[in-house]
């Protein structure tokens, strides 16, 4: 049997300024038989020894090896590989320490809410019932004077620090947060199922994402809380602000053609997200606007009733004080109860933030849907199919429902076009 052996081959560089006369490359193949054949036909083959020059080759092949090469991805080093999964095990077990701590921080301060709610209430009232009392017994009018005086001004102190620390809406922050770590845990578990794909543009993502949590939702009371009582309501943004670009390592579904994108799919996105900006993210935004006006008031006359009530039981039983003053200390113990029962029994501080952070997640998926739609390669985007899913999912609607969106995606469509929201969830 005939066997074919190559002698030379020798390539030019991409980009080689050496003149093709100059340095002309051949590729010299010869043919061996076995010695059991015709001698002669053996000669005659042997003598044949055809010349091809590599610049005629190089242009009608156009180096397809060559190129298959420079397009596959090398693989890292096993050290290198092993290097990614330690830092990416390192930020799992930070990861599962915060969900513990957030989770247990929020059991403590929702018992701080419960705690502080039912202890000025039962300052505020029992102060209104000891005035009430001192005027059936004068003899000791002083003793429940004092102890009126006292409780009601502790109660508007208490009421102060309360109000500025809002536990219904540290017990919220913490409640939300714990969730947001748990997510991240089990995307950092998925990561770590898969180490072959690891990458380091993951290991990075994944300490974004880490930062941005301890920002969003940071664990420390005083100082580093964050403001009750803001200018403006802006949704809570707990993901790093430059997302990073899709890669197709960081997307594990099979590519399909168009990898799951069309232009009808494009567009109802385009639609979701004016939708989204312009209803569900405005109404709640300006939701949380009249609610913060609200505990703001609330906030501010509480104490303040409770100190004037003080003041009046001071002057119980004396020329000046005359008969206002116990009205006054009775009514306004009762009013000081009535203020923080509606400010801390209805946790209007829990209310703001869960209105900060369904704008937030509407924010979330309109920058993905913008992440998504910019990249012009549909092939570095995530699935198509997959992120409308899970879109869709987060919204409380099915696929299918996101074609009402068509409509929606031309820039001059209007706010009162639009009928419904884009969240049945919420």
């Amino acid at each position: 049997m005939a066997s074919l052996r190559v002698q030379n081959l020798h390539i030019p560089a991409a980009g080689s300024a050496i003149s093709a006369r100059r340095r002309q490359n051949y590729c010299r193949a010869c043919i061996n038989f076995p010695s059991d054949l015709n001698p002669k036909g053996a000669g005659t083959f042997q003598n044949l020894l055809p010349m091809i020059k590599l610049d005629e080759l190089a242009q009608n092949q156009q180096y397809t090896v060559i190129t298959e090469i420079a397009k596959t991805k090398p693989l890292g080093s096993p050290k290198e590989s092993r290097l990614l999964v330690a830092k990416l095990q390192s930020i799992a077990e930070a990861v599962a320490d915060r969900v513990e701590m957030h989770n247990i921080i929020g059991q403590q301060r929702n018992n701080w809410n419960h705690l502080f709610l039912h202890s000025i209430n039962s300052f505020a009232l029992s102060a209104s019932l000891m005035t009430g009392i001192s005027a059936s017994l004068p003899s000791h009018l002083l003793a429940l004077k004092l102890s009126s005086m006292l409780l009601l001004s502790a109660a508007s102190g208490m009421m102060l620090v309360v109000n500025k620390i809002q536990p219904s809406q540290l017990a919220e922050e913490q409640r939300n947060a714990t969730r947001l770590w748990k997510q991240l845990s089990r995307e950092i578990d998925n990561m770590l199922s898969k180490k072959s794909n690891l990458t380091k543009q993951d290991v990075n993502l994944a300490m974004d994402k880490v930062l941005a949590l301890d920002k969003a939702y940071p664990l420390s009371l005083l100082p580093g809380m964050l403001e009750k009582f803001p200018e403006h309501v802006e949704p809570t943004c707990w993901w790093p602000k430059k997302q990073n670009k899709h890669s197709p390592t960081s997307v594990n579904q099979e590519k399909s053609e168009g990898n799951g994108w069309s232009q009808e799919l494009e567009v109802e996105m385009m639609g979701l997200k004016n939708v989204l900006k312009m209803k569900d993210e405005s109404y709640y935004v300006e939701l949380g606007k009249l609610v913060l006006g609200i505990n703001k008031g609330l906030a501010l006359s509480g104490p303040a009733i409770a100190g004037l009530a003080a003041l009046a039981t001071g002057f119980v039983d004396s020329p000046i004080g005359g008969s206002w003053a116990p009205v006054a200390s009775i009514v306004g113990g009762a009013l000081v109860a009535v203020l923080n029962t509606v400010e801390h029994g209805a946790q209007l501080g829990m209310i703001i933030e869960i209105f900060r952070n369904c704008p937030g997640l509407y924010r979330k998926i309109q920058e993905e849907i913008e992440c998504n739609l910019s990249e012009p390669e549909v092939e570095l985007r995530e699935n198509g199919e997959v992120f409308a899913t899970r879109v869709a999912l987060q919204l409380g609607r099915s696929v299918s429902e996101l074609k009402d969106f068509v409509v929606f995606a031309s820039p001059s469509c209007k706010v009162e076009d639009m009928k419904e929201f884009a969240s049945k969830l919420f």
